[in-house]
């Protein structure tokens, strides 16, 4: 009986991060997933993974107390790889929100279920774009491949924090910034030329309704430059997101320190 409370011990805990990733992670973290389909997919997983890796020194006899200490790292380390892939998405959303601004789109915002903010318009748009590129390029293959990688280096039970886990999450939160303005320079820095020339026509000509005139103009140029501009735009979205999964394999290198 034992030998089956401790495989059952063993599946439990293989389970528990499991579905902490797949309830953290960007698309399957969404609302519009069921809970029971994500549940159904942990359960198909752990089926899977659980005849892959080695069994693990962890025992009913070590006592509940260690067991849930070991279940609560478990969650820990599922959420810490999940909650790192939405950076990437979370710097999307805010390059959109930014290049949304400008064309004067802050008005139209709407909450957005992918990465439970509120957004303008274009972010939904580029939002959109990200989960579709995202599954183009497999992104939710290398999420389940690194979550297979991440028991055989960060054994079950054996997560600690450490400095090198602190300095990647703040390296890849403080990227996020970086990547947002990359995406957004472009309507940036035409709409910074913009303001300037209204500045300079409202100081030459007082009388002219500048703040009348520039509406129209903001969204039209925005638009013009968004047509003309969205190849570039979805490949850097592309470009990024393929970074995620070397970050990903880096994030779990640290964590089985």
């Amino acid at each position: 009986m034992l030998p089956l409370i401790n495989e059952f011990l063993f599946g439990l805990l293989i389970f528990i991060r499991i579905t902490a990733v797949l309830f953290t992670v960007p698309l399957f973290s969404s609302a519009s997933v069921p809970v029971s389909a994500k549940l159904m997919l942990g359960l198909a997983l752990t089926y899977i993974i659980y005849f892959t890796i080695k069994p693990v020194g962890i025992t009913y006899d070590a006592g509940l107390g260690i067991i849930f200490m070991i279940a609560v790292k478990e969650a820990i380390t599922g959420m810490i790889l999940g909650f790192s892939l939405h950076f990437v998405f979370y710097s999307i959303a805010f390059a959109a929100m930014q290049m949304g601004m400008d064309m004067g789109l802050n008005m139209a915002a709407m909450f957005d279920p992918a990465t439970e903010i509120e957004n303008n318009v274009l972010g939904q748009i580029f939002g959109q774009a990200a989960v579709l590129i995202f599954l183009i390029i497999n992104g939710h293959h290398f999420v389940i491949r690194g979550l297979a990688v991440s028991f055989s280096v960060i054994p079950l039970g054996h997560f600690t924090m450490n400095e090198s886990v602190y300095l990647l999450m703040l390296k890849a939160s403080s990227g996020m910034f970086v990547a947002a303005i990359k995406i957004a320079a472009p309507i940036m820095v035409a709409f910074f030329l913009l303001h300037t020339a209204v500045g300079i026509i409202s100081r030459i000509i007082p009388q002219m309704q500048v703040f009348f005139v520039v509406q129209p103009v903001q969204l039209g140029l925005g638009l013009a430059l968004l047509a003309s501009g969205m190849p570039l735009f979805l490949y850097i979205i592309k470009y990024i997101l393929e970074q995620t999964e070397n970050s990903l394999y880096d994030l779990i290198k640290v964590m089985g320190y």
